[in-house]
């Protein structure tokens, strides 16, 4: 057989997001480990970030009455007009975003959307700039294109927020002259949400080195407080520069159906498209209709959606202050907590979330799997492990009630947590 690592972009991409293993084969995702973990196990899965409750019956009754009325064949490379059209309609009407359809593309999710962009925008050897933690498909989408990964930390605040490090941030922004610069609103997995000013900074920074703003929308819909969210392209004077990805999955719980979306100048979406279409081509024909139905329509499924997982949120949440010792985040946005165990053990996430998973049944997303090993987001979140409020209610009561265990336990043996699992 030829040896496979004559061609060694695939390897590049998985060490970049930390797939490889000790012994160098290749891992899963951390979302995947912790998923199979907990069915090993027998823990309650509080891990990937996958809605536990279901689309609306309306989105399910729409698509079907699509697939009869005959969109089963290949969509237009663009995506179908409706969609594209629907999708420009709710940004103005929930942002105050002006987007022509020709701006928008249909994409297989937010994760192809990012991929193709970054592909077609960032040079070969060009720099990155991120926020840490960071979505796993990033480091793989920047290998692919062959270009440098640099991240900029956001850290806990000490009041159970979070905040960029802006220091951090005008350092790389000198040190390496980016070319685009990434940016995560509301982001996972701290739920912390840009500001229109924290975003107009970030388009100066842009703007000073002729530079891309990409943005990474998918949580748009599920700010839980009243702050709400800002697009970069509203935010920033040159909207031109921002290239915006969002996705309809997580908003309308019907994250396999990948309709997923990226809004950008005409001519910047061409280019983007140019690549996107030796990835997929297209997909999802008659889920398009049916999601363009629900976005032009008047369901209040995304506001229900949002006060149920604000519900979800605080029944967890208080479940983590009944921990002593515990620091947890109140999130703003998304399906996160972050919950940091430092004062509590000398283990690291990954070792801990194992402990917690075989003595106390339950499994998060250890932190650091989401950061780049010795950087300071790192170091900030060694043991700290993210818990997701948007399984089923009964995951998430059942999560609620084993952390309140977890808190009882602790009272009466406070070194519980210093042993090795």
């Amino acid at each position: 057989m030829p040896d496979i690592m004559r061609a060694p972009l695939w390897h590049a991409m998985a060490d970049s997001a930390g797939l490889t293993n000790p012994d160098g084969s290749i891992g899963e995702t951390i979302y995947g480990q912790m998923t199979k973990f907990a069915a090993e196990v027998g823990a309650v899965n509080l891990g990937q970030g996958a809605p536990g409750t279901e689309p609306p019956e309306d989105l399910i009754a729409a698509t079907a009455e699509a697939m009869r009325a005959g969109f089963n064949q290949y969509a237009p490379g663009q995506g179908f007009p409706r969609l594209l059209e629907a999708v420009a309609a709710q940004r103005g009407r929930d942002f105050g975003q002006q987007v022509a359809p020709e701006e928008v593309l249909y994409t297989a999710g937010a994760t192809e959307g990012l991929t193709a962009a970054i592909l077609a925008l960032l040079p070969r050897g060009g720099s990155l700039v991120a926020f840490e933690p960071f979505y796993d498909s990033y480091p793989a989408a920047i290998a692919a294109a062959g270009g440098a990964l640099h991240t900029v930390p956001i850290l806990p605040d000490g009041h159970g927020g979070f905040a960029p490090d802006w220091e951090a941030f005008d350092r790389v922004v000198a040190e390496v002259d980016p070319a685009i610069f990434l940016v995560n609103t509301p982001h996972n997995p701290t739920g912390f949400v840009f500001s229109g000013t924290d975003l107009a900074r970030i388009g100066r920074a842009a703007a000073g080195v002729d530079a891309w703003v990409l943005s990474d929308e998918v949580y748009e819909q599920l700010v839980l407080t009243d702050q709400g969210h800002v697009p970069p392209a509203v935010a920033i004077g040159d909207s031109a520069r921002v290239v915006t990805v969002s996705s309809a999955g997580k908003s309308w719980n019907a994250t396999g159906w990948k309709i997923g979306w990226v809004i950008a100048a005409s001519e910047v979406r061409q280019a983007i498209q140019t690549v996107k279409q030796f990835l997929s081509f297209t997909a999802g024909g008659p889920m398009q209709i049916g999601m363009a139905d629900m976005l032009t329509g008047d369901s209040q499924f995304v506001a229900e959606n949002r006060a149920s997982l604000r519900a979800r949120a605080e029944v967890l949440v208080s479940a983590c202050r009944t921990v002593p010792g515990a620091g947890m985040s109140t999130p703003q946005a998304g399906y996160f907590t972050v919950v940091d165990f430092s004062a509590l053990t000398d283990l690291d996430a990954f070792e801990l979330n194992a402990l917690l998973a075989r003595k106390f049944g339950m499994v998060g997303i250890p932190v650091p799997a989401l950061c780049r090993p010795g950087s300071s987001a790192y170091e900030a979140y060694r043991s700290s492990i993210r818990y997701s409020f948007c399984k089923s209610v009964a995951d998430v009561d059942s999560g609620a009630q084993l952390l309140i265990a977890l808190g009882g336990h602790l009272r009466e043996s406070p070194d519980a947590l210093r042993q090795r699992p």
